[in-house]
């Protein structure tokens, strides 16, 4: 008894002395800073989606020398949260910007041309990164920002995947640059390609990753191609759920099959996650939500409004996650997969709009 005594004494001031976690304060309060700076850049520049300039920020922060120790360090917990809490609330958010009148207004022949297309584009671009030997879940995790919402997509499905920060991370960034590229480098084919302002924007809806870079870049063309790539751009959207779903049932039975049966720890990692997570089921509730036509158009802006805001916080969350001299190791073949995708959607969607005319 007498030696127990003299432990606890000796342990009770080290407990003491033990330093505090920082918690998610720091961080969170980083990623609000960087989202009134995102929105600052694009009401400065109204070309640059304010979503982009946070991916941006995010990185430039991660790398400058005053702030790296910040973000890598003590604002790691709040960035890390902002990346995939907040990520999943704005998520759900985006269920408000689609109804259903919006889709069966498509009609039928688009809707299939918005199916052939993302089914084209993601098992391309999902078979070509395992094929270019690209390390863990990148390949999934590209396909998706590409054939879907660009990196709204890869947070969701990262969610259900378990995948790590650093292939989000560097999936984001890819994305994020070629669907930069393609407001500036899209406009410029219109009429080489013998496209109307209506077939533009289909085709911009249908290829252009972020609603938000689909919207800079479609305006270029006028009031009907914004309006045209807008509806088709949100019906990929609505292709989120179904891919995040069958995402789920892959990882769940992954991780059913590799689990050792009695142990504790094993019968931990079997649990199995629900086949739609919880953040899906709320993206299918907002567009029930919308579809009803109940809510005022100052709420809906306003919604689109904290949306935005959340996923800026998420995204320069991501963003400061990218370590650009790790990327230099599978840097060629992370930009050729970039580049072979970006001509699967584009040359896909342009066939489908051709077809659809």
């Amino acid at each position: 008894m007498a030696l127990l005594r003299e432990r606890l004494h000796t342990a009770a001031p080290a407990a003491a002395e033990r330093p505090r976690s920082p918690g998610k304060v720091p961080g969170l309060l980083c990623a609000a800073l960087g989202v009134a700076a995102a929105w600052g850049t694009h009401r400065l520049l109204p070309g640059v989606p304010m979503l982009t300039a946070a991916v941006v920020l995010g990185i430039t922060a991660a790398h400058l020398p005053g702030a790296r120790a910040l973000v890598r360090g003590a604002g790691r917990p709040g960035l890390s949260y902002a990346g995939k809490r907040l990520m999943r609330l704005g998520v759900v958010l985006l269920g408000l910007k689609l109804s259903l009148d919006d889709v069966l207004g498509l009609g039928w022949a688009t809707v299939a041309m918005v199916f052939g297309v993302v089914a084209a584009t993601f098992g391309g671009t999902w078979w070509l990164g395992r094929r270019m030997g690209l390390p863990g879940d990148q390949p999934l995790l590209i396909a998706t920002g590409y054939s879907i919402c660009g990196a709204s997509a890869i947070g969701a499905v990262s969610e259900v995947s378990e995948s790590e920060e650093r292939d989000i991370a560097t999936s984001v960034a890819l994305v994020t640059l070629c669907g930069t590229l393609a407001i500036a480098v899209l406009p410029l084919l219109q009429d080489p390609l013998g496209l109307s302002d209506a077939q533009f924007g289909r085709w911009a809806g249908a290829s252009v990753h972020d609603v938000g870079q689909v919207v800079a870049t479609a305006q270029t063309a006028g009031g009907a191609a914004l309006s045209e790539a807008v509806l088709v751009k949100l019906m990929r959207v609505a292709l989120l759920a179904p891919l995040v779903a069958a995402v789920a049932v892959a990882a769940r039975n992954r991780r059913v099959a590799s689990s050792a049966a009695p142990t504790a720890e094993g019968a931990r990692s079997a649990r199995r996650p629900p086949l739609v997570p919880l953040f899906v089921l709320g993206f299918l509730a907002m567009v029930g939500v919308r579809s009803t036509e109940l809510l005022s158009a100052t709420a809906l802006d306003v919604a689109g409004t904290a949306q935005e805001l959340l996923l800026a916080a998420a995204l320069f969350g991501l963003g400061s996650a990218v370590h650009l001299p790790s990327l230099t190791r599978t840097g060629a073949r992370v930009a050729g997969l970039g580049l072979c995708a970006w001509l699967v959607v584009a040359g896909a969607s342009y066939g489908g709009v051709l077809l659809t005319a």
